[in-house]
């Protein structure tokens, strides 16, 4: 990953590492049969390897630690940890030492060094060392400069530099998706089901030690990746939450509107946003990364200028017996007062008990109006109804609400009606 500029002769030798943890030593155990011609050759082999486990020679995993061959890879959210060597490879004393180091990527270059200032004097065959920091965030092509100027002995300047590239790759791959809860209660009508889905796209298997969802001011969240078993809540992922290699898991989370923002009619509208999820992982020996999302919007669902929804319904009622319901009424424009007729139409199993087409009055921006209802059921069974009302100023009708109850036949007795 070195690009080598044009050869010159330097008094001093820059020299870079990765820093990183080391991994367990592998090696490839060879047995065979008492009987086979090797005998207990292979086996006496392994008890005497320093490498493996002692008592358990046959596995692959030893006792021992490897250091990186190689640069590795280096993954979006990790940290990037680098040692800088500049070591005096002359005879002479060099004045004036500035190492710097940077980070060029797609979009910035970074400072990276942790002083500016410069060193007075190097001796022969001393060196001056450095430890560099940097959490990635950005995927792609990086470039880490390495630039040296110094001063000789008889007051040349010179300097040079290096250039280390290197990919950053993507660790998991992140898909959300929003559900709007089906309910016609206006209580959970504004409820938002979001399903996360996280495949590790790496060679090696993760911890998820944190699955989170940071809400915006507007939501309260709950986690729903949990099992209660007695006092304590179990995760559904089980005590060990490994994630093995393509392997995806799906986290997911409801989020309820603030009672000051789920109370003003029209505020939660349109594009909204949601909050952003933030994940914590390890890998190898510890090795942690940590990846947030990016903001997350949705479109909210449009009730149009006003809003019916249904606040209070029994699930099962006696044929030919009024029930009652209610019914809450939001105006959801910003800016106009609605003047409101309430219009009732029956069908063959419905019938309203009230007048039809009576004025509800005046009804003014942001606000809300619970309407108490009478209805009759002919038929048995499952039955719905739409209810709806308009605006008399500008003839705009809201959007009609299916809502359903049982219609059980009229009791004879007392203790027939409560065995249904």
């Amino acid at each position: 990953m070195d690009v080598n500029q044009a050869k010159q002769e330097h008094l001093l030798a820059l020299k870079v590492m990765r820093l990183t943890k080391p991994t367990l030593f592998t090696n490839m155990p060879v047995t065979c049969e008492d009987r086979d011609l090797p005998g207990d050759l292979f086996s006496r082999l392994m008890k005497e390897d320093p490498s493996t486990v002692k008592g358990a020679e046959s596995l692959m995993l030893g006792e021992m630690l490897t250091l990186p061959q190689n640069f590795g890879n280096i993954f979006l959210g990790e940290t990037f940890s680098s040692y800088i060597s500049v070591h005096n490879d002359s005879a002479q004393v060099v004045k004036d030492i500035l190492v710097k180091a940077d980070l060029q990527t797609s979009s910035q270059r970074l400072n990276l060094s942790a002083s500016n200032s410069a060193v007075a004097e190097l001796k022969p065959e001393c060196c001056i060392d450095d430890v560099i920091h940097h959490e990635v965030k950005e995927i792609g092509t990086h470039i880490l400069v390495c630039a040296v100027s110094y001063t000789t002995q008889s007051g040349e300047k010179l300097y040079f530099r290096k250039f280390f590239k290197f990919q950053v790759l993507k660790p998991l791959d992140v898909k959300t998706k929003f559900y709007n809860a089906e309910s016609d209660l206006s209580s959970v009508t504004d409820e938002v089901f979001l399903e996360a889905q996280i495949q590790n796209i790496t060679t090696s298997p993760m911890f998820m030690e944190k699955v989170s969802l940071e809400p915006s001011l507007m939501y309260n969240v709950t986690e729903l990746n949990t099992v209660t078993a007695g006092d304590s809540g179990e995760s559904t992922f089980g005590k060990m939450s490994y994630l093995q290699p393509m392997d995806t898991r799906q986290y997911l989370y409801c989020l309820k509107p603030k009672p000051e923002f789920a109370e003003k009619a029209g505020v939660i509208k349109g594009v909204t946003v949601i909050g952003k999820l933030d994940i914590v992982w390890k890998t190898n020996l510890g090795e942690r990364g940590r990846l947030q999302t990016s903001q997350l919007q949705r479109m909210a669902p449009g009730y149009g200028d006003v809003r019916l929804s249904l606040e209070l319904i029994p699930d099962t009622v006696n044929l030919e017996e009024p029930f009652d319901i209610t019914c809450k009424i939001t105006n959801c424009s910003s800016e106009r007062t609605m003047d409101l007729v309430l219009e009732m139409c029956n069908t063959s199993s419905i019938h309203w008990c009230g007048v039809s087409g009576r004025q509800l009055g005046k009804l003014s921006p942001s606000s809300s109006l619970y309407l108490p209802l009478k209805l009759l059921s002919s038929v048995q069974g499952l039955q719905a109804s739409r209810c709806g009302e308009r605006d008399q100023a500008s003839a705009r009708h809201s959007n009609p609400v299916p809502f359903g109850w049982r219609a059980l036949p009229w009791p004879r007795s007392l203790s027939s009606w409560l065995t249904v």
